[in-house]
């Protein structure tokens, strides 16, 4: 759980979160949302303000503080929180080790869901957080709404279950995780893992899931490795890295 201390850098790993998601292609233009836990009762979340300019250009001043009631907290003028800020709340509510919440509209998670397919563990060291988010399951919410009232975060987060994925049925997925590093990195396996399946599909394949042998010789690499490195990956090969995002001890 962060501190009020941690939130101009919390700020910015929002902001880079974000820009991260829009150059893997998880999300495009205006549409997705990052958000962070700050204390026992609030969120730093990407909002939309008046000069737009998309995901991609994301800086630390579209991240602001919202409470966990939805009520915003030091909002300018012209922002506006996202619609579907009840999938932030809702997470975070239910869950006191969430502390970042992503939702985004990945083109693979769109086919994968429309199409029926079921993400399997049919590959190992290539990916293997990917492989393993495959192995336990990712949850399906199977309407096609707009999450904008808490009563339909209520059935989305019932859908999750203590899962920290979901994939959203004609809409995209949600994320939830301890951290924002975490979650963005997580993000992306899915979307690695989604676009296997939607490919496979394509080819008309149906490998053979892995099998128990092998993943006894696939080990846990850790979070220092499955995440924080390939987190200052992802940060390292923005296009346009922000100058504030230098020297503030997330890359």
């Amino acid at each position: 759980m962060s501190a009020d201390g941690d939130i101009p850098e919390l700020r910015t790993k929002v902001a880079l979160a974000c820009r991260v998601l829009a150059h893997r292609g998880l999300v495009d233009g205006i549409l997705g949302h990052v958000s962070a836990r700050v204390g026992e009762s609030e969120l730093l979340v990407r909002c939309r303000v008046a000069d737009e300019p998309g995901l991609a250009a994301s800086e630390w001043d579209h991240v602001w503080r919202v409470g966990l009631d939805g009520a915003p907290i030091d909002l300018p003028e012209g922002a506006t929180v996202p619609n579907e800020l009840p999938i932030h709340t809702e997470l975070m509510c239910r869950h006191q080790d969430v502390g970042c919440v992503i939702h985004a509209h990945p083109p693979a998670a769109l086919l994968t869901g429309l199409a029926g397919l079921r993400p399997r563990a049919v590959f190992g060291a290539y990916n293997i957080p990917a492989m393993r988010l495959a192995l336990d399951g990712v949850p399906v919410y199977p309407r096609p709404v707009l999450i904008t009232r808490p009563e339909l975060a209520a059935e989305l987060a019932e859908v999750m279950g203590d899962r920290p994925v979901c994939l959203m049925v004609g809409h995209g997925i949600t994320v939830a995780a301890p951290s924002i590093e975490q979650a963005t990195v997580m993000a992306v396996n899915l979307e690695a893992l989604l676009g296997v399946t939607v490919e496979l599909a394509r080819l008309g394949a149906d490998p053979p899931e892995v099998s128990k042998e092998d993943l006894a010789e696939i080990p846990d690499l850790g979070s220092s490795f499955n995440d924080m490195l390939v987190w200052n990956a992802l940060v390292a090969a923005l296009p346009d890295l922000p100058a504030v995002s230098r020297g503030t001890g997330v890359g």
